[in-house]
């Protein structure tokens, strides 16, 4: 059997949800990245094999995959060591919810692509740009603070990583960067700390990476 390749952009908040995964999972797999920055994800060659020119993509067991949460659930059930979505419906839901939150309200409004749509298209400043950025994360953040807060434990449901603190950690990550106030949420800086000790959330981590350097 071949062995997984991702497709990834080392700061990509998605590709770094799927790498954490990966390595929660102890999958081997061979990276190659696309440099979004660079307009790599445009390249004929890669268009041809994901045609909506995004990451992260996995080729694995035969398949070519995209979006984080379908990778992520595929992942789940091809390696059910270390389950990141629970088997119980409702459980299941409260996890499934609080990972959309961020992968689909938070994090597509502060794309790389959206935030260059607004410099380059609309005309708008870095300053402005980067207020819209902690704008969408500071409107979603309380809501996840809240939902997560009954049934957290050590982690944003229980005391083991979910699919929920795959997506968080790289979502607070991006908040630094840009100066969001976090100390409104003590239950999510609880599980990104905790998830934070893990050895496969120290690995992923962007400035781990080989393009950091």
């Amino acid at each position: 059997m071949s062995r997984p390749v991702f497709y990834e952009y080392w700061r990509s908040s998605a590709a770094y949800r799927v790498r954490i995964a990966l390595k929660l999972k102890g999958v081997d797999y061979e990276s190659r990245q696309i440099d979004l920055r660079e307009g790599a994800q445009n390249d004929p060659e890669y268009r041809a094999v994901n045609p909506f020119g995004l990451v992260p993509m996995l080729e694995i067991d035969g398949h070519q995959l995209t979006q984080s949460l379908a990778i992520l659930n595929y992942l789940d059930i091809r390696y059910p060591n270390r389950p990141l979505i629970p088997a119980m419906a409702a459980e299941r839901a409260h996890v499934v919810a609080m990972s959309l939150s961020i992968a689909c309200d938070i994090h597509p409004l502060n794309n790389l692509r959206v935030l260059q749509y607004l410099k380059r298209e609309l005309g708008h400043s870095q300053d402005e740009v980067d207020d819209w950025y902690r704008h969408w994360i500071s409107t979603g953040l309380p809501g996840l603070e809240i939902q997560a807060k009954a049934l957290s434990g050590a982690f944003l449901f229980g005391d083991n990583p979910t699919a929920a603190d795959v997506c968080l950690v790289p979502q607070l990550y991006n908040a630094r960067r840009f100066d969001v106030p976090l100390d409104d949420y003590p239950t999510l800086l609880r599980a990104e700390e905790n998830a934070n000790k893990l050895e496969a959330f120290q690995a992923a981590h962007p400035d781990k990476q080989e393009q950091a350097q």
